[in-house]
């Protein structure tokens, strides 16, 4: 792997996301629809925050027990926004930056995602499988 090679070279450029004002019950949907574990949330292609699969479950169950009524757990699913739980200070990067410092980051953070924005857009994400994928192919 070039490792000085740019992180557009890698990344996914078909980005599954949600805005701020939707509700919990569309990420459950992208979630269920979708093999991703990360939903970058924007606004007319602005990068404002992420949702993680990790968040939502944590949403989801929170400090509940398995006994949580399903009609609770939906209304919640409905009820609540993506800009309620979102994380919004994330890491991002830009289509030139090189693949090591994408490596830099996840090796320095706990996350497993950084989205790529170009002019304050978003372009695409590159993930710790999108890294490992090209690791095998090679």
């Amino acid at each position: 792997m070039d490792l000085l090679a740019p992180v557009s070279s890698m990344m996914t450029t078909e980005v599954k996301t949600v805005e701020p004002e939707d509700t919990m019950k569309k990420v459950e949907q992208v979630f269920r629809e979708n093999r991703i574990h990360h939903i970058p949330v924007v606004e007319e292609g602005k990068l404002l925050g992420i949702v993680s699969k990790s968040d939502y479950l944590f949403f989801k169950r929170g400090f509940n027990d398995q006994t949580t009524d399903n009609r609770i757990d939906e209304f919640r699913l409905k009820t609540r926004k993506v800009k309620d739980i979102m994380t919004k200070g994330i890491a991002k990067l830009e289509t030139a930056d090189r693949i090591g410092v994408a490596l830099e980051i996840f090796k320095e953070n706990l996350f497993h995602a950084i989205p790529i924005v170009d002019d304050g857009k978003l372009v695409g994400i590159i993930t710790t499988f999108d890294i490992i994928k090209k690791l095998s192919e090679e």
